[in-house]
């Protein structure tokens, strides 16, 4: 249980000589002022056993760091790419991804010295000294002041992965900053028009970077709007065509292997006015309860579309992590997610220290790219089951997804409305004794948004009915059957796991409801309806209160001979009632400003099939006929499930 508790008392005390009238006005603003709370963390418990055994990826490697700039070499407003840089380069004319008002399009050129006809190519980066061919990370920031550069923020990103033998490059778009819309596109773009100037680095005789960058090995990373700009380049790489103008030719193709977007928007720019489709990458994406810009965890609308089209190495994970906000990501941001105003709007006390922050930042970004760029498999077991990391991450909590290319799915709920079928031919899902039991789509924290991603909603109620009310009832049940082909066709054995993504909610489910045929004919005449007395409306029911205990729940496996195997759902993970997040000082606000406090974020189960042979001899993985939820371990509640699958 994750109850919610007061951490401080509030404003500062006045001096004893202050006037009645300060006195009320103090009295006022602390009226105004909710009390800090935060949700109780378990952190001590689901964190406590560390299983990876390689070395903590969040740590500094044995490469000496260097560092270069790159520019055009005459910006006015940046010293550093105008003194400083190692290779001049030149400008590109972005004039048909960044539209420009007129009315700001003639200050914004005064400020900057250019327009959006002769944008520079500028960046800071950090390298490995000596002797080898290194991977090649992009990181690029999002929208803020743009007189505030945003760049210089990711050092701390910088300098570890080059110790660890990574060149990163913060790349410079604050001139796409501020006033400005519908520029994401432009801000993708720019990342790509960027691996074509290390292109040329690598093949510059005489210079730092000759030789030393595998154009084979590349990832992208962005922070809020860059965010969906890595996802926009990841897109754009292997098209033609600008979507939305195809007399614009693309001719990128670069080996990228990895996208990792920080806290991002999404669908502020919409190919063709599609959702931005991305497949076939590795994919990361981190999201905070305490955001106070990107308020929702907007990610897992790219999460949920983005899909493998073959089988293959590459995964997708998505962490959100309790107390951390949008700006701590970036050290000139910092704690202020919306610049000043901020400071008097935002429950900045909640938020984890920024370095802890980072922290997290430095182990799972370094752990994924470890992954993905250099083929440390052991670094994937972080994004299956975030508890084998332990003590490498700050003790908060976390809530993660994921799925890879091996992934085959039993279930998505997504291609029809028909809740009884799967997604692969011949998958049926059954309930029985169930309270609730339906299809809708995933809501998120913002309102009248959701994370586009169907899901069955299950509540169930085992509580004893009629005069005996000591005789336990049947435990409510959801089972998803496992075709004969399907065994076959997938080849099961106890090298596979179960993946199961489940959420939590606080409803208390009434009664089981009687299954009800509505094809049988209604024998009640006209003439009896007519004479029948009125009954009086029966009051509305009070809203029960919120549900306190964590659905736990069993997962019993059978398998074509009829044994079967159990382990609980806790054994896989932590099993949390919904945490709610307080981001803003004044009191009722939260409660205003979002339709749930708690983000509805679910959580990935991988469930190796070994681990069911183990638990009960016998158990043969290889025939698994049936997957069933038995909710025997709390005796009424709902969870939401989603994404059934199987993988190895």
């Amino acid at each position: 249980m994750h109850s919610v508790q007061p951490l401080s008392a509030g404003l500062r005390r006045l001096p004893r000589f202050a006037s009645a009238g300060v006195g009320a006005l103090f009295g006022l603003l602390s009226a105004c002022v909710q009390p800090l709370t935060v949700a109780r963390s378990d952190a001590a418990t689901v964190l406590a056993n560390r299983t990876i055994t390689a070395p903590n990826p969040g740590l500094p490697g044995t490469h000496k760091v260097a560092r270069l700039y790159y520019g055009s070499g005459t910006d006015a407003r940046r010293p550093e790419y105008r003194d400083s840089i190692m290779y001049r380069t030149g400008t590109v004319d972005a004039s048909a991804f960044a539209r420009t008002e007129p009315a700001n399009a003639k200050s914004r050129k005064k400020y900057w010295g250019y327009d959006n006809t002769a944008f520079p190519l500028n960046a800071r980066v950090w390298y490995p000294e000596g002797e080898g061919t290194f991977p090649l990370v992009l990181v690029v920031h999002g929208n803020h002041r743009m007189t505030e550069f945003s760049d210089p923020g990711y050092q701390w990103l910088g300098e570890l992965l080059a110790s660890r033998g990574f060149i990163l490059a913060s790349i410079d778009e604050n001139f796409l900053n501020g006033n400005i819309r519908g520029e994401n596109d432009a801000r993708g773009w720019m990342l790509l028009k960027h691996l074509e100037v290390f292109r040329a680095l690598n093949d510059s005789a005489g210079k730092p970077l000759f030789g030393k960058i595998d154009m084979k090995r590349i990832a992208l990373m962005g922070h809020s709007r860059g965010g969906e700009a890595v996802a926009i380049a990841g897109a754009f790489n292997r098209l033609s065509h600008y979507p939305d103008d195809a007399t614009v030719r693309f001719n990128f193709n670069f080996d990228i292997k990895a996208l990792v977007a920080i806290a991002p928007v999404d669908g502020q720019y919409k190919p063709a006015e599609q959702p931005t489709p991305v497949s076939d990458y590795n994919y990361l994406v981190i999201h905070g309860s305490h955001d106070g810009d990107v308020s929702s965890f907007m990610g897992l609308t790219q999460y949920n579309r983005f899909r493998f089209t073959r089988p293959g190495t590459e995964f997708k994970s998505a962490i959100w992590m309790h107390r951390a906000n949008h700006g701590q990501w970036n050290t000139v941001w910092n704690n202020k997610d919306n610049g000043s105003y901020s400071v008097r709007a935002l429950q900045l006390k909640a938020l984890v220290d920024g370095e802890e922050q980072r922290r997290f930042g430095r182990v799972v970004i370094g752990g994924f790219l470890e992954a993905a760029l250099n083929g440390r498999a052991e670094y994937r077991e972080l994004f299956r089951d975030h508890r084998a990391a332990g003590d490498w991450l700050p003790p908060e909590m976390y809530l993660t997804r994921y799925a890879d290319a091996n992934t085959r799915w039993l279930a998505t709920f997504e291609e029809d409305v028909d809740v009884s079928t799967g997604t692969a031919p011949g998958v049926r899902i059954q309930a029985d004794s169930v309270s609730t039991w339906k299809e809708s789509d995933s809501p998120s924290r913002a309102r009248a948004s959701t994370f586009r991603s169907n899901m069955a909603t299950i509540g169930w109620n085992n509580a004893p009915a009629g005069k005996d009310t000591t005789v336990a009832r049947w435990p409510a049940r959801i089972a998803v059957t496992v075709p004969d082909s399907l065994r076959q066709a997938w080849q099961l054995s106890s090298s596979s796991a179960l993946l199961l993504t489940i959420g939590s909610t606080d409803q208390k489910p009434g009664p089981r409801k009687v299954s009800r045929d509505t094809t049988k004919r209604d024998s009640t005449t006209k003439a009896a309806a007519v004479k029948a007395p009125q009954k009086k409306e029966a009051p509305k029911p009070k809203r029960p209160p919120k549900d306190t205990v964590a659905p736990d729940l069993t997962v019993e496996l059978e398998d074509a001979s009829g044994r079967t195997a159990r382990m609980p759902l806790s054994t896989f993970g932590a099993v949390r009632m919904p945490i709610e997040s307080y981001i803003y000082r004044r009191k009722g606000r939260d409660k205003t400003q979002f339709p749930t406090l708690a983000e509805p974020v679910m959580q990935t189960y991988v469930m190796p099939l070994a681990r069911f042979t183990s638990a009960a001899g016998g158990f043969d993985v290889g025939s698994l006929r049936t997957i069933r939820l038995v909710f025997d371990r709390k005796r009424s509640g709902a969870i939401t499930l989603d994404d059934i699958g199987i993988t190895r």
